[in-house]
């Protein structure tokens, strides 16, 4: 028996389903955002039909975005959507895979240096050096694309990839946990130091300095945990 010839999507459909995937990814960005901020907190439950009236789009781009959201762990379906619970054993297990990859990432990115990693670098820790005025989340993002801008520069989008799955991991904690002005700036220093290594091609110093800058910020955490 033959199997059936399908025909080939028409263009129209096409463009529905391209408009489908961009509808389903402004709508996760925009719950992500919300559930990351603890707009929508932990346990709250995520009705389909009201997402789809407050953001002015169909059932099908919500599905695909929730979907998402419980592929990355923001939310949870079992008698509806539920917005995923705050699992604080999992932050020592993130940390130490962020000290291993970062840690071996800054090393690479030390040996192979792109041009432009160092005035990026250093427009980034200036920004962060002058923070007052700037928000949690402003400085949040700061020191995110810091980081990642090292992982990137390491050249392995194997690594790439490890990094952005912690990352996932480590802001759905959503942590409520704020820095003190010494805490801040002691990282800071910590920034330039990783910068300096980095300039200099000192791969030791570079992989060293990371973990340690990644270590300081786990124990800051964790100590801050025990007093929930």
């Amino acid at each position: 028996m033959k199997g059936e010839t399908r025909n080939p999507p028409t263009e129209d459909q096409m463009a529905r389903k391209s408009g489908t995937k961009l509808l389903a990814a402004n709508v996760h960005a925009t719950l992500r955002q919300k559930i990351m901020s603890l707009e929508l907190k932990p346990g709250a439950r995520l009705v389909e039909d009201e997402i789809c009236e407050t953001l002015s789009v169909g059932r099908t781009p919500v599905r695909e975005a929730l979907l998402r959201l419980q592929g990355e762990g923001l939310v949870t379906r079992g008698k509806g959507w539920i917005v995923g619970e705050i699992d604080s054993a999992q932050v020592p297990m993130i940390f130490e895979s962020r000290i291993a990859i970062e840690g071996y990432a800054t090393r690479l990115a030390a040996l192979r240096r792109p041009d432009e990693l160092i005035p990026q670098l250093r427009d980034l820790t200036s920004q962060m050096e002058n923070y007052e005025g700037l928000g949690r989340a402003e400085l949040n993002r700061l020191d995110r694309g810091f980081h990642e801008l090292i992982v990137g520069a390491a050249g392995n989008h194997i690594f790439e990839d490890m990094y952005e799955h912690t990352q996932y991991k480590y802001w759905n904690l959503r942590l409520p946990i704020l820095f003190t002005r010494e805490q801040v700036d002691a990282s800071n220093l910590q920034h330039k130091g990783i910068v300096a290594a980095i300039e200099a091609q000192d791969a030791d110093r570079a992989e060293a300095l990371a973990r340690e800058h990644i270590q300081t910020t786990m124990t800051i955490v964790l100590d801050a945990l025990s007093g929930f």
